[in-house]
């Protein structure tokens, strides 16, 4: 069976086994330091001791004053020091303390016998009997020599007891293993928010990948750190962006498309309907006009055959817009100033304005520039939005005009604003209005603003209807333009 463990898991048990490794080997070493630095404090203490009782015997030994010797050694002698011994240069002992007065073994042979170097020092531990009781010790032995003679003349030997070494070093052990434990606490722990910090861009990488493959292209990615993984996470929302523009230009690519097909549709319908109702229509319209002139009818029926005409006059206009707006025809492009369009297309609805009451607001930015445009089809697209706005709005209301310049990528585009005051256009339809056939007034054949797209698209730019303060809807076209000035 596999285990499997996460990226996180087995970083942090690397980590851990890591830091347990290095802490034991350090704890290893500084306890064989701290061991060693007891033991050396030991020899240091008693070869002190042992170079002050040769200092302080000397006299005593050079007037060979036995008794004096002894008093010195028995007043030394304690719980620490468990037995002092001092030789003649022939390593014979002279005296020693009575605890080893049956202990042959301890004070019978001196180990700096013949002749020696002044700085010869003895020292070994070892263990010894002493009152029937094991004891661990550490034997000194050092010279005695009088100043100005190259002659031994004696000896001092020590024993100190080592039984309160075992209880430093477990003092010392007990320290280092509480050291130990806190640093190796430390380390899971700093292993563990260490893996965190490193595992969590990656998991935050693997969700956003799992995002970005059900299509939410928009997910960034939280950059917290300017390392590798901080570069990763840079490529990674570059990454996202390009799919997300890439998908977007699918997407319009496909409305384009789908576009073109529904054109190519209503194409094929148009030219039928213009070959299957147009003419028989014509017919129809022009016997109503025969039978108008005609004076054996009274008023009631030409009102009939009026309403008729009128009808068979919309389905002309019917015919008119739909052939106009399947029509794929060239721009004739010249140059305008966008004002002078718009002024125009003004003067084309003045009288629908003036019957309404309606007040029409310009705000023009200065010195724009001219740009090259179809003068006819563009002021057909103005129009068209100030019919629907003159439409919209209640009689008094008002309709404002505005043109800006602005930079998009390094080129220059204007911008046309057209709101009025009325209704408005429920949100939900702004998708639709733009779409063939799509209408919100209980009279017209929703070519109008369709018509209008299909133009501001030839010409390179794009139209959409944008949010606004307060009652009412608001049309931006966007243009190319070129700077002449």
């Amino acid at each position: 069976m596999i285990v499997r463990l996460s990226l996180q898991k087995r970083f942090t048990i690397w980590v851990v086994a890591l830091v347990v490794f290095l802490v034991g080997a350090i704890l290893w070493v500084v306890e064989k330091r701290e061991v060693n630095t007891i033991v050396d404090a030991y020899t240091n203490r008693g070869l002190l001791f042992a170079r002050s009782m040769a200092e302080l015997n000397l006299r005593s030994l050079q007037f060979w004053d036995v008794e004096a010797l002894q008093t010195s050694i028995d007043e030394q002698i304690d719980e620490n020091r468990l037995y002092l011994v001092i030789y003649d240069r022939y390593a014979t002992p002279i005296v020693y303390n009575r605890q080893i007065a049956t202990n042959r073994a301890i004070y019978g042979q001196s180990q700096l016998q013949g002749d020696v170097d002044p700085n010869s020092v003895y020292i070994r531990a070892k263990d010894v009997l002493l009152d029937k009781t094991l004891r661990r010790i550490l034997e000194i032995e050092i010279p005695i020599f009088v100043k100005g003679s190259d002659s031994k003349w004696g000896s001092v030997k020590l024993g100190l007891s080592l039984a309160g070494l075992p209880a430093e070093v477990r003092k010392i052990r007990l320290v280092l293993i509480l050291l130990g434990v806190g640093g190796l606490l430390l380390g899971v722990l700093g292993a563990a928010l260490l893996a965190r910090r490193i595992t969590r861009p990656i998991k935050n990488l693997t969700e956003g990948t799992v995002r970005i493959s059900r299509g939410d292209f928009a997910h960034k990615i939280a950059i917290e750190s300017e390392d590798e993984i901080g570069h990763l996470a840079h490529r990674f929302n570059d990454m996202s962006e390009k799919l997300r523009m890439t998908l977007e230009e699918i997407e319009k690519a496909n409305k384009k498309l789908i576009q073109s097909e529904k054109l190519a549709q209503i194409g094929r319908m148009a030219a039928t309907i213009a070959h299957e109702i147009r003419n028989p229509l014509t017919s129809v319209k022009l016997n109503i006009q025969k039978i108008q002139s005609s004076l054996h009818i009274d008023e009631t029926e030409r009102e009939h055959l009026a309403l008729s005409e009128e009808g068979i006059g919309q389905i002309e206009r019917f015919i008119k817009e739909l052939l106009n707006f399947t029509r794929v025809s060239e721009l004739q492009k010249a140059r305008f100033a966008v004002e002078q369009v718009l002024d125009e297309s003004v003067k084309l609805l003045r009288d629908v304005f003036a019957q309404k009451k309606i007040a029409v607001d310009r705000r023009y930015a200065p010195d724009l520039p001219e740009i090259a445009v179809d003068g006819d089809r563009l002021r057909q697209v103005f129009a068209n939005i100030l019919r629907n706005a003159a439409e919209a709005v209640e009689p008094g209301g008002r309709i404002s005009l505005s043109t800006s310049r602005f930079d998009q990528d390094g080129a220059c585009r204007l911008r046309v604003r057209i709101s009025d005051n009325g209704g408005g256009i429920a949100e939900k339809d702004w998708e639709n209005i733009f779409e063939p056939f799509f209408t919100t007034k209980p009279q017209g054949f929703g070519l109008g603003l369709a018509n209008a797209r299909k133009i501001v698209e030839q010409h390179k730019g794009t139209i959409r209807v944008v949010h606004k303060r307060g009652p009412g809807s608001a049309f931006e076209i966007f243009l190319p333009c070129e700077d002449l000035s």
